[in-house]
């Protein structure tokens, strides 16, 4: 069951493209997903934002029942 809670962290790629990491929820698990076949690599911001992101999942999947 997904809250609908999402966060999108932007990254690049190993060959420096654009890329996105997603966050979010899943039955009271926070799941990361990356680039992928691909390795995230993150600017010091961009590791703020994943950071923040990781929190904000671990606050709402603290508040989802376990199935």
């Amino acid at each position: 069951m997904n809250t609908g809670k999402e966060w999108q962290i932007s990254c690049r790629d190993i060959a420096s493209r654009r890329r996105d990491m997603t966050v979010f929820v899943s039955q009271g698990h926070v799941v990361v997903t990356v680039p992928p076949g691909e390795a995230a690599v993150l600017t010091p911001l961009e590791v703020g934002r994943l950071r923040a992101a990781l929190r904000d999942a671990v606050v709402n999947a603290s508040g989802t029942p376990e199935h």
